[in-house]
């Protein structure tokens, strides 16, 4: 793996890092593609159960390298030779990140503009340091949102503040995003590792199959009706109630002791190890 982009997996936590903190962890060149092609190893590895994203340095990602912009415009790069392939390379990394099964963190340790904060709210829950902010700002370089942003936003904080995000492109601080719904929590800033490390922790020592059929079903949920929804959930309560996972946590429950799951389904065995690593 390039060193634009750290990854590391520990007790069934993999922790990907954007690393180019000199420049906010702005996406330039095939940072992209360096993106996309560390969450597919991620998908690929059967013994990951929960990711982390988050940046090195101060910033979690400042989005596009506005510089590298500037460049194409000065040289008169028409749009489908130049900025395309970039905005493309990042929906493909949404794309992959969205596909994964297991839950996905941000941990959002400063900054996260434009694609950088699509890319947080692209994962199933984001923990913020209260020094981050987040930000729409394509509007502040004549630009159009993003990386999922028109998908994502509007289903966190509705349409109205969704275009009042879009529109001002204003970078609200962490007490703002959690206020509005747009962060799950915010963290001192030096607790944000071991808060994270233990929210993955707790998330890695869930059991799988459940963990797993709850994502399928909430993300479909928005495109069903109630009885699509009902359906999905037998089909989903079906698959739990066969898996081990529930064997052991009906024990567990009526013994009055803590279950150790330890299965991504009736024939898939996971390490039961709770993740202890964050980096």
């Amino acid at each position: 793996m390039s060193d634009l982009i750290l990854l590391a997996e520990a007790d069934g936590v993999a922790t990907l890092v954007l690393n180019r903190p000199e420049k906010l962890n702005a996406f330039s060149d095939d940072m992209r593609e360096q993106l996309a092609a560390a969450l597919e190893t991620v998908a690929a590895r059967p013994d990951v159960r929960v990711l982390v994203v988050t940046g090195a340095g101060r910033a979690f990602s400042a989005g596009g390298d506005v510089e590298h912009m500037v460049r194409l415009k000065e040289r008169g790069v028409p749009y489908a030779e130049g900025l395309a392939s970039l905005v493309e390379g990042g929906g493909r990394a949404i794309a992959a990140l969205v596909a994964l099964p297991f839950p996905t963190l941000a941990a959002v340790n400063g900054p996260a503009a434009g694609g950088g904060c699509n890319l947080a709210l692209a994962c199933d829950l984001r923990i913020a340091s209260d020094r981050a902010g987040f930000g729409e700002s394509f509007v502040r370089i004549g630009l159009h949102a993003d990386w999922g942003g028109t998908y994502f936003l509007p289903r966190l904080v509705g349409t109205a503040k969704a275009l009042e995000l879009c529109w001002l492109g204003d970078l609200i601080d962490a007490p703002e995003a959690l206020r509005i719904g747009l962060v799950n929590r915010v963290v001192p800033h030096d607790r944000l590792a071991d808060e994270t490390r233990a929210l993955a922790a707790r998330l890695a020592a869930a059991p799988q199959v459940s963990v797993r059929a709850a994502k399928r079903a909430l993300r479909a949920s928005a495109h069903r009706t109630l009885e699509e929804c009902l359906a999905a959930e037998t089909e989903a309560q079906a698959g739990c109630w066969a898996s081990p996972d529930s064997t052991e946590g009906v024990r567990a429950f009526v013994a009055k002791r803590a279950a150790a799951f330890g299965t991504a389904g009736a024939a898939a065995d996971l390490p039961s190890a709770a993740a202890r690593q964050f980096e």
